[in-house]
């Protein structure tokens, strides 16, 4: 019987593809073989499948004959059922969810992802891949030091000083999009009503695959083998939870610790259970959570403005995700992402390298990259995610957390580490932010402002690790005051320009408005004696520690280049450390 079984797969993995099959896409193939597998299908347009449920159902039923017929017999491991496919929904992007009956060997899944190509009407087959939690083992012991990453020391986001500034966060709405949260009492009365988009009954551990309103947090607990042979047990991580209690836990009540937004409200959003979750689950989630319409759910009564995410696996950013990205951008939301904890390049993990996002890697206590941080150009800034030393509780984030080691205990504050406990730093910064800003700002004008007021690490990074460091007081100061004009000399992008002479010591400077959709400022210096210093900042006067790009060499021969920048007023200091005469200086903005 197991000689039978194995040429069974042989057999299914070495069927013939037709000319006319649709793509099958297989970068995913091993997330298919931890559960019972699910697969994105798209129909060709205006075919039978895309309008009518029954001719869809009835092209799965075919494709699993066709592969049962090849073989001789039934697909089956151990003796057991035939596998069967059905249809579970339509994705955001118009395609359809796709799940089998059972768990497939990746032989197996692959030979039905073909089969199901096979159909003339079908266009594409890819595995739904699974996302995961981008949080470290926890340490639950409390101390004194806890809220280290809220200060003004080394590593410290200074936060504290943007309270004492007068943000808050009120008014703002932020959606948590991960575990769901608990009910603790520390975080409650800042939660408003949330949804639970899993629509696996296996990973939410409810009785239904529906979805259902609420976003609690019921524990993501697993057995041994759960989530793929030789996978281990694991308790809840109330992972949620503690992400939520960073941006908007209670505060000045005498109990807990504090949110960096504590008067920020926050919408959960549940994803991840057993094992992980979809990422057409996720992907639904963010339109859903910015205010868009999902079919089947009611509608967001509270759009958030930041969408937090500390969750990623490690692909590179798919099309239907960036698709949902750039529906929540175009609603207003901010989308914050966790850089992931692999100590791997960003590029190979989403949704972190996606476009139209804020990608955050971590840092400890003294500003350092965090040994587990991803890392590279994707990532756009650092926040404090702490290093994780044993023992030492300086080395954890801390926020509101449950006892329980499966189900629902009681409420406790934890420490924990990574990139997830990073991201929501920003997150309720934006919430500050748009809390004080005279008007919403954009996206884009929010990573803009971050990236403009990170300041510069403690210490050297032992990888790129952003632009800076987060500066939860600059970035509110920035905001407060954004958009109010500065005087300065207005610029022809384009259009050459002398520029006048300059004494030693001198100083100009100049406007450059950027308008939304840009792809690149280019800024020129040329010909003429004597040497300048280029600083450009993004709605503000630059200085030599707030500066979005500055001259890297001696005389007058300088260029500056921001890739994809924010649509807005930028400001380009010119001065002379030696006298200048006969330059010239070129703006480009594309």
């Amino acid at each position: 019987m197991k000689m039978q079984r194995t040429l069974l797969s042989v057999v299914l993995a070495g069927l013939c593809t037709p000319v006319f099959a649709g793509q099958v896409d297989l970068t995913a193939l091993d997330d298919a073989t931890t559960l019972a597998p699910r697969f994105i299908v798209k129909y060709r347009a205006g075919t039978a499948p895309t309008q009518q449920a029954s001719a869809r159902q009835a092209a799965l039923d075919a494709a699993t004959v066709r592969a049962s017929r090849a073989a001789g017999a039934a697909i089956a491991t151990n003796g057991s059922q035939a596998v069967t496919l059905r249809t579970l929904r339509a994705t955001y992007a118009g395609k359809h969810v796709v799940a089998a009956n059972r768990h497939l060997d990746r032989q197996q899944a692959e030979a039905v992802m073909r089969q199901i190509a096979a159909d003339p009407n079908v266009e594409y087959v890819g595995v739904d891949r699974m996302m995961h939690a981008t949080a470290l083992p926890n340490d639950p012991a409390l101390s004194s030091a806890q809220m280290w990453h809220y200060g003004t020391g080394a590593g410290g986001a200074r936060v504290t000083t943007a309270w004492e500034a007068g943000a808050t966060g009120a008014g703002v709405v932020v959606a948590v999009i991960d575990t769901g949260a608990t009910a603790h009492a520390d975080l409650a009365p800042n939660l408003l009503p949330g949804y639970d988009f899993i629509t696996a009954s296996f990973i939410s551990r409810r009785a239904t695959d529906g979805r259902v309103p609420g976003g609690w947090d019921t524990g993501d607990y697993s057995a041994a083998n759960d989530c793929g042979a030789g996978s281990p047990s694991s308790n809840s991580s109330w992972h949620g939870t503690h992400v939520s209690g960073t941006i908007a836990e209670v505060t000045n009540n005498g109990a807990g610790g504090a949110g960096i937004a504590y008067n920020a409200k926050v919408v959960p959003v549940r994803v991840l259970g057993r094992c992980g979750g979809y990422t057409s689950d996720i992907n639904d989630a963010i339109v859903w959570a910015a205010g868009g319409h999902i079919e089947g759910v009611p509608d967001n009564t509270n759009p958030a403005e930041v969408i937090n995410m500390s969750l990623g696996g490690t692909h590179e950013c798919e099309a239907d995700t960036q698709a949902a990205i750039n529906k929540a951008v175009s609603l207003g939301a901010t989308i914050v992402v966790a850089a992931g904890n692999d100590n791997s390049p960003v590029a190979g993990h989403a949704p972190a390298s996606c476009a139209n996002i804020v990608t955050v890697g971590a840092t400890g206590a003294s500003g350092q990259r965090a040994s587990y941080s991803n890392y590279g150009a994707g990532v756009d800034l650092a926040a404090p995610g702490g290093a994780g030393v044993e023992g030492n509780p300086a080395g954890y984030i801390w926020s509101t957390h449950n006892a329980g080691a499966t189900t629902l205990g009681a409420d406790q504050m934890a420490g924990m580490t990574g990139t997830s406990m990073a991201t929501p730093h920003v997150a309720g910064v934006v919430a500050l932010m748009q809390s004080v800003a005279p008007q919403p700002l954009t996206p884009s004008q929010v990573e803009g402002l971050l990236k403009a007021t990170s300041r510069p690490f403690p210490v050297k990074q032992t990888q790129v690790n952003g632009v800076g460091l987060l500066d939860a007081a600059a970035a509110v100061e920035r905001a407060r005051t954004f958009g109010q004009p500065i005087d300065g000399l207005p610029t022809t992008p384009g259009v050459a320009m002398v520029l006048p002479p300059m004494a030693t010591g001198a100083r100009e400077l100049y406007t450059i408005n950027v308008p939304e959709g840009a792809t690149k400022i280019e800024i020129t210096t040329y010909g003429g004696r004597g040497e300048l210093q280029l600083l450009l900042g993004y709605e503000a006067d630059p200085l030599p520690n707030q500066n979005v790009g500055s001259s890297v060499r001696p005389g007058i021969n300088q260029v500056i280049t921001v890739a994809a920048p924010a649509s807005g007023h930028y400001y380009l200091a010119l001065s002379a450390t030696k006298d200048v005469s006969g330059a010239r200086m070129l703006v480009k903005v594309n």
